[in-house]
């Protein structure tokens, strides 16, 4: 039986220090700008543009995802700081783990549908238009949002029904399901269970997927008789390949260690890595290096000067 006593959890923020907190405030609100600002860009561009809805269909979703990602922990921890707040109620801090699991299995997701469809456009691009249908990518993706958020329900509820007794102090800026088992005066057993087997196979399946798909992409490339086209094969491979290594190498070390290797500065860095400072850089390096992604931009801006002179 659920012995919950207490209403409310207290999220303790990035830092304690008085004197860092300003700076973390005025960080957090820089980076968080960007990554709305750089997305919302993105979904414009490839809105208005429309030869780029299906080939561009992935990006869009990612860069709406991103948006979601950061908005789920982020804007709390601003409003807590105006505030002078750090409370969070038991029901918000299931909702907050509720779509920080959506929005990072989506992540997940994406980068290796995406990781696949840079493959076929490259080892196969004649069949691409035929194997890479509108039907197809839509289909995918909604997928791919049913099992998010059926996952997502998943770790929800095993967390809620576990107890929390008396310490309700969170050493984090948010609910991470981490820091909220080892509040719990309950078994939490079947938590762990869930997370190093069903959470590492989906983990573990994906981004054996996507460094599959890069091998393939690399031996083409190679192949290539163009060294500039090979440098640029290469360099845009290696970009995307740095931020996928950014995102789950900080997931596994957060989620996939022993307790005992937990300390609150590490994970609290982990989890910057992955729900800030990733969905900041996705737009950059999967789309403003795009070359139809830069030209709907211009577009976009052209038609915004113009309207208003």
């Amino acid at each position: 039986m659920n012995q919950l006593l207490v209403s409310k959890f207290l999220l303790l923020g990035l830092s304690r220090q008085p004197q860092q907190q300003q700076p973390l405030f005025l960080l957090f609100l820089f980076m968080y700008l960007a990554t709305v600002l750089r997305n919302l860009l993105i979904i414009l561009a490839i809105g208005t543009e429309s030869r780029l809805h299906t080939p561009m269909y992935f990006l869009c979703n990612l860069s709406f995802v991103d948006v979601c990602f950061s908005s789920t922990t982020v804007p709390k921890v601003l409003a807590n700081h105006i505030l002078r707040s750090q409370a969070i109620s038991f029901f918000g801090c299931l909702t907050q783990l509720y779509f920080l699991c959506v929005f990072a299995d989506m992540d997940n997701f994406l980068l290796a549908v995406m990781a696949y469809d840079r493959f076929v456009a490259i080892c196969h691009p004649l069949y691409y238009t035929t194997k890479m249908t509108c039907q197809l990518c839509i289909g995918l993706v909604t997928g791919l949002w049913v099992i998010a958020n059926l996952n997502g329900l998943l770790y929800t509820l095993i967390t809620a029904r576990l107890s929390f007794c008396a310490d309700n102090a969170i050493p984090h800026f948010f609910c991470d399901v981490i820091p909220l088992l080892k509040l719990s005066c309950s078994d939490t057993h079947l938590n762990e269970m869930m997370i190093l087997s069903e959470g590492a196979l989906i983990m573990v399946t994906l981004f054996v997927c996507i460094l599959a798909s890069y091998i393939q992409i690399t031996c083409a490339v190679l192949r290539a008789p163009s060294t500039r086209g090979r440098w640029k094969a290469f360099s845009t491979c290696g970009s995307h390949l740095a931020v996928v290594c950014l995102f789950y190498g900080t997931i596994i070390s957060l989620y996939f260690n022993s307790s005992s290797s937990h300390s609150s500065g590490k994970d609290m860095a982990a989890a910057v890595m992955y729900t800030v400072v990733t969905p900041m850089l996705n737009p950059f390096i999967y789309s403003l290096r795009n070359k139809d992604i830069k030209g709907a931009l211009r577009k976009v801006v052209t038609r915004k000067s113009l309207s208003t002179q």
